[in-house]
């Protein structure tokens, strides 16, 4: 049997004009035949480009449906999909084609230019082009065998630290793990998907239309999260998936209440930690626990919060079906529940590696097959709850004070509950005495006066001497990526040599 992706999604397409695909409110309504259609047209478009099977294909280009016909076009004919964040500019645009050496590459109008200087190697086209070469040709496309190892797609790490780290991601990573997310919150064909998330991500890309696409859903299809439309549109949705911000925006609207989402079974949040604040007020607001789960590039979604049980706030879960993971420690033993260690997983979500970087690979990889996540994490939890996986940080983040470690989350924990704190960092700092010091990088309520001597007033008593914050910063406004994931590192630029 033919192992491409795309040859899976089309045994769950519904057939017919009865069920639509996607729904892009006050615009058109994408029924599945015309998503096939239309992939197969813009596959042929790309073979005449001259794209053969293992060719890459970089997509730079605002959020439409139509690119989503291009990724599925690109998996029907063999090739690899290189999604792009709108937001890289000339230097980032330069290393990943000059790394991954796209056959073409789509790009939004605006950077067209810039591009094409680039990548002079390539074809390049914006999506307005694309779709008029594939206008006319034909709306049947024998889709490419693959086997389950080939590549599917390549996504970029978002590089914090060194050079960005193409995952080369298969055909059986992605269907292995979309397969086992609609399993485990039980979509249906059935289902309205709310989808406000970027498609350059894993989880607006793959977790959320994955899901969609392998149960015959249907999907409300906005091209960004405004609070004021999501509200106006769950009471026709069933699941919305989102980031932790996208949560504390709707609590802030007074207009979003229990009924509003009465029709919504599920709320998914990922990309970034959701702080328990954010959970208790959500259930408190609307009855409903958040359903929080973890993942990665590499790996896709690795555990989850059950669909039916106890949804654990603070926690991210317990395995996906066909995923292990395993905590251990420094020496690389099995560390016990409640113990401290690093994170690492096994199974068929797990990525082929970083594209040409054989060696860097082989570090990710403990000598037995696990991949080395870099989060650090401990089981936890009593009764129907036990067996979660908490998450205490990176390991790129733990602060080594004087000889001891300390975990930030820890710490953030504390501080956050701290009446008058929005939300928090602990970082180290270079410290001639300690190695690194703790510090707090506090953002506060609005209408809150609080002080460095406040916050340490809070926490003296509650935790060690050695974990205390030696300075308390406070900000406007924490540094996030696009997916709402705290960048710590600027953090560490900005006050390190405070």
């Amino acid at each position: 049997m033919n192992a491409n992706l795309y040859s899976l999604f089309e045994r769950h397409f519904p057939r017919g004009t009865e069920q639509p695909f996607l729904v892009v409110p006050n615009g058109p309504v994408v029924h599945y035949d015309e998503l096939a259609a239309t992939s197969a047209r813009i596959a042929h478009a790309l073979v005449g480009a001259g794209c053969v099977p293992g060719d890459r294909v970089a997509a730079q280009v605002d959020k439409h449906w139509h690119v989503l016909a291009l990724y599925l076009a690109c998996l029907r004919a063999g090739l690899v999909y290189l999604p792009l964040n709108t937001g890289y500019q000339r230097a980032e645009l330069g290393y990943f084609f000059g790394d991954a050496q796209p056959r073409v590459i789509v790009c939004n109008a605006e950077h067209l230019g810039v591009v094409a200087v680039l990548e002079r190697d390539a074809t390049v086209l914006t999506l307005a082009e694309l779709m008029d070469r594939a206008r006319d040709l034909p709306a049947q496309f024998t889709t490419v065998d693959r086997t389950a190892d080939d590549l599917a797609a390549i996504l970029y790490t978002s590089g914090t630290t060194g050079r960005s780290k193409g995952a080369m991601l298969t055909h059986r990573n992605l269907a292995s793990n979309g397969l086992a997310l609609v399993e485990s919150w039980g979509f249906t064909r059935g289902d309205m998907l709310l989808h406000a998330l970027p498609i350059y991500h894993v989880h607006g890309l793959f977790v959320a239309t994955h899901c969609a696409l392998l149960s015959g859903a249907r999907m409300l299809w906005l091209p960004k999260f405004d609070a004021a439309e999501v509200i106006s549109l769950l009471p026709r949705a069933t699941v919305m998936m989102g980031v932790p911000t996208f949560y504390t925006r709707l609590l802030a609207d007074s207009s979003f209440t229990a009924d509003t989402c009465q029709s919504v079974r599920l709320f998914v949040s990922g990309s970034a930690p959701l702080l328990a604040e954010t959970f208790d007020a959500f259930r408190a607001r609307t009855g409903q626990a958040i359903l929080e789960r973890y993942g990665m590039t590499e790996t896709g979604m690795i555990t989850s919060n059950p669909l039916d049980g106890a949804r654990v706030g603070g926690t991210v879960g317990m395995p996906l079906p066909g995923v292990e993971v395993r905590i251990v420690d420094d020496h690389g033993g099995t560390c016990d529940a409640g113990a401290i260690g690093g994170v690492q997983v096994r199974g068929p979500n797990v990525f082929a590696g970083y594209w040409r970087m054989p060696e860097k690979t082989r570090e990710e990889f403990a000598a037995d097959g696990w991949f080395r996540t870099g989060d650090i994490g401990q089981w936890v939890g009593e009764g129907p709850a036990h067996g979660y996986l908490r998450l205490v940080g990176r390991a790129k983040d733990m602060i080594i004070s004087g000889g001891l470690n300390v975990y930030p989350t820890e710490i953030e924990e504390l501080i956050d509950a701290i009446d008058g704190v929005a939300e928090s960092a602990v970082i180290g700092l270079p410290d001639p005495d300690f190695g690194e010091a703790v510090a707090a990088v506090i953002v506060r309520k609005v209408g809150h006066a609080l002080t460095e001597r406040d916050i340490s007033t809070a926490l003296r008593g509650e935790i060690a001497g050695f974990k205390l914050p030696k300075r308390v910063f406070f900000i406007e406004e924490l540094p996030r990526n696009s997916m709402g994931k705290l960048q710590k590192s600027l953090l560490r630029e900005r006050f390190g040599s405070s």
